[in-house]
């Protein structure tokens, strides 16, 4: 009879079966590393993180994008060079350091002379002993009431003046903090705005809010986690040493066994934290950004009904988080357990060969006492250094993220050689010479050999497919990008020339996406104009056929539109954009899509609007309804990145080509002859409607 049993598994076959699972789980983890998309629990990631700290393999550099940069390792700072930068960040305010460091010197000197009058009350009110010699012709101080009288007193003064001291002291030192704070989010701020486009949207919105407040805060706390914490505690450590020498040498030698004690958990222990905190800022950044973006997208969240997973996403990254955040915090608790165990420990033993002395008669018990005092005066900025060694590597690493990306070059810096544009003085006469353009991360131009001259108030349309190159095109116009070869030229001279904030003052543009900032209307108009008067926002709102709504909004011009403008309508808010860029008066004009996915009367309100803007301009208008771009004076159908017909709309029909089919094609479309209908049925791919 044969049994129904499986047999069981040899050793080999388990062993096969072990790496499997084994290859298999970890093809799963890389793929979910690599695939942003796929939901991962805050477990499983939790896991891999503990191996990576395990192997010592956090990045010790600082990163900041949705990705872990390449050889992130090698770009960690090591303390000595963040401190150097730190310095470096003060220089301009090194009075103010001094004061603050200076009162807290004086004000931790005051504070060692106190305990000393406990030797006084014990061993001279109290027990008896005759004074000091330098202390007996004080006639206070002739009976034991007089010496407790003047001990108290003595003790009274000295505090009050060390506290008022130390509070004019902590004061300065606190603005100091704040002005570094302040110092550095301007510069982080600054340099985020010039860094280049697609540098700043990889960093996303909600990432770089994370960075200029947790990092750019934690910077400035380095004045008290760097300096001033610590100076007052070396201050009071060596004060405390040389008192422990004179009362006792052979006390001392014990209390300086708790020295290397603290140099050593330092090195062995904390240092590894500053990488753990290094990545706990990088997950905050990542889930300010998830934030950021669901509630900048929140119409498509609840058209597509994904709220539960935005809101699973938003959880696992905040989950992870605080996973990150309570494994640096037990390794925080272990130095502190470690200080809480060993100075009492020490204590007691100091205390033990104190008591014995005084029984021997070595030392008297206010001796012992005093000794006792200055011994805690002693531990306090041990533990003071022991335990500000885990904010200060935290703050670090804030401050390491600050470098980097001050670090990363910024947008077409210029240099000494570069000049300013006077727009008073430009014509606009714009040309490409051979300009081919290709992205970083891809292979294929998308641009290539693009020959072009337009003259000064010219309106030119660029047409095409889309993906063709024409916002490419207008991208390298407004400078977001320079060409990877040839030249724009404007009035004969190239664009790499002028300092790109200058050139970009002569520029307007209208897109189709209009982005409007939280605020009144009249603000948002007058954005392109710091100084406008009112004359000036009402004459742009009538030349953009504006003033009609604006007057019906609840507070005309002083009407508050709501973040990105979401009170208004889609052809209201474009006719602000256009108010906006005539406001600018610019010279250079990009109209990207400006009229499109609007309405009939809308579009015809625009394109009256929109006659006045180009009027006198050099303008170049991406359109793919091609009726509205008919006018103009050339017309640019690209394909494929290169110019493959240039002409006005009646050169282009004349001759034929991708123009003209393009044309017919929208003809057909506004009769309403659907072009799938001419397709055979096998060729028709639209699924069918469900009942």
């Amino acid at each position: 009879m044969v049994s129904s049993q499986k047999s069981p598994p040899t050793t080999d076959a388990k062993m096969t079966e072990r790496k499997a699972r084994v290859q298999i789980r970890t093809a799963s983890e890389a793929f979910a590393d690599a695939s942003p998309e796929t939901p991962v629990s805050s477990g499983n990631r939790f896991a891999r993180y503990r191996e990576k700290i395990r192997r010592r393999e956090l990045p010790t550099g600082s990163y900041h994008s949705s990705t872990v940069p390449r050889n992130a390792k090698e770009r960690g700072r090591s303390a000595r060079q963040l401190i150097g930068e730190f310095l470096q960040l003060l220089k301009p305010r090194m009075g103010t350091l001094i004061f603050a460091l200076a009162t807290a010197t004086i004000s931790t000197l005051l504070g060692l002379l106190p305990p000393a009058g406990t030797k006084l009350v014990i061993d001279n009110a109290l027990g008896g002993q005759p004074l000091p010699s330098f202390l007996r012709g004080l006639s206070m101080m002739q009976t034991p009431l007089g010496i407790l009288t003047s001990a108290v007193v003595f003790v009274t003064v000295v505090s009050t003046a060390r506290i008022a001291i130390q509070l004019s002291g902590r004061w300065q030192a606190t603005i100091l903090t704040k002005r570094i704070q302040l110092d550095v989010r301007r510069r982080l701020f600054n340099h985020i705005l010039r860094l280049p486009l697609h540098r700043v949207q990889e960093l996303r919105s909600g990432a770089i809010a994370s960075v200029l407040r947790e990092d750019g805060g934690s910077v400035g706390e380095l004045v008290f986690g760097l300096l001033y914490n610590p100076w007052r505690a070396m201050i009071q450590l060596t004060g405390s040493l040389l008192i422990l020498a004179w009362v006792d040498w052979k006390l001392l030698l014990g209390a300086l066994m708790l020295l290397p004690i603290t140099y050593f958990s330092h090195r062995t222990w904390i240092n590894n934290l500053r990488p753990q905190f290094l990545a706990a800022r990088h997950q905050r950044a990542q889930t300010d950004a998830v934030a950021a973006e669901v509630f900048a997208g929140i119409r498509i969240v609840r058209a597509f009904s994904r709220q539960k997973r935005a809101s699973a996403r938003y959880i696992r990254e905040n989950n992870f988080l605080a996973r990150q955040e309570l494994f640096a915090w037990w390794w925080l608790r272990v130095v502190e357990l470690f200080w809480e165990l060993a100075l009492p420990i020490g204590s007691a033993l100091l205390l033990f060969y104190g008591g014995h002395q005084v029984l021997n008669g070595t030392l008297t018990a206010g001796d012992v006492m005093m000794f006792m005092v200055y011994l805690l005066l002693l531990i306090e900025p041990l533990g003071t250094l022991s335990n500000g060694a885990t904010a200060f590597q935290n703050s670090l690493s804030g401050l390491d993220r600050v470098l980097d990306l001050l670090a990363e070059p910024q947008e077409m810096a210029g240099d000494r050689n570069t000049m300013k544009m006077d727009p008073a003085r430009v014509d606009g006469k714009m040309e490409f010479r051979d300009v081919s353009f290709r992205y970083s991360e891809t292979a294929e131009p998308a641009l290539e050999d693009l020959n072009l001259t337009v003259q000064a108030g010219q309106t030119v349309a660029l047409v095409g497919p889309s993906g063709a190159g024409k916002t490419t095109l207008t991208n390298l116009i407004a400078r977001f990008y320079n060409p990877t070869s040839g030249q724009i030229l404007i009035d004969g001279q190239d664009l790499r020339d002028y300092d790109v904030e200058s050139y970009r003052s002569i520029l307007g543009v209208v897109e189709q996406d209009v982005f409007l900032f939280e605020g009144t209307v009249a603000r948002n108009i007058a954005y392109s104009k710091r100084l406008a008067t009112e004359a000036e926002i009402r004459a742009a709102a009538d030349a953009a056929n504006a003033t009609e709504f604006i007057e019906r909004l609840p507070d005309g011009f002083q009407t508050r539109i709501g973040e990105r403008g979401f009170k208004l309508s889609g052809g209201q808010r474009q006719r602000l954009a256009i108010a906006r860029a005539i406001l600018a008066d610019p010279t250079l004009l990009i109209l990207d899509e400006a009229t499109s996915n609007l309405d009939t009367e809308s579009e015809q309100l625009i394109q009256r609007s929109l006659k006045r803007l180009t009027d006198k301009r050099t303008c170049f208008v991406i359109a793919h309804r091609l009726s509205t771009i008919a006018d103009a004076d050339l017309i640019c159908v690209i394909e494929n990145g290169r110019i493959t017909q240039t002409g006005t709309h009646a050169e282009l029909m004349q001759s034929g080509g991708r123009y003209r089919t393009m044309v017919e094609q929208q003809i057909s479309l506004a009769l309403g002859e659907n072009p799938l209908r001419s397709l055979r049925p096998t060729e028709q791919k639209l699924p069918a409607p469900h009942s």
